[in-house]
């Protein structure tokens, strides 16, 4: 099992879940997240005084997946969140040890 973490966009979200639920993703979390990397943020005008934006807003997904899926949950992620651009945002891919359903006390990937 793996846990994927995905920073993108705020407008590319919707794109982004339409393109999981197309590969089989039967849930996911969704968070607001402001940061930065290479973009290092970036200058507004506000009434006339110039001011850096030091945190970017971005949207932070993550998703628990079997492994036979995760290939295509990361390609479906970077072909909806992608626009060429600094910015895109960033995947990370970690192990997940245990998974366990509170409700039911399922584990593994039956908890899934």
């Amino acid at each position: 099992m793996k846990k994927i973490e995905a920073i993108v966009r705020h407008h590319k979200v919707d794109e982004v879940k339409e393109a999981l639920v197309g590969v089989g993703l039967t849930g996911m979390t969704v968070s607001e997240v402001r940061g930065f990397g290479r973009q290092r943020g970036h200058t507004e005008t506000y009434r006339g005084t110039e001011y850096t934006v030091d945190f970017v807003p971005k949207v932070k997904i993550e998703i628990a997946v079997n492994d036979d899926i995760a290939d295509k949950a990361l390609s479906a992620i970077v072909g909806a969140a992608k626009t060429g651009q600094v910015g895109d945002g960033k995947i990370f891919v970690t192990e997940l040890a245990e998974v366990v359903r509170v409700r039911t006390g399922e584990s593994g990937p039956a908890a899934l």
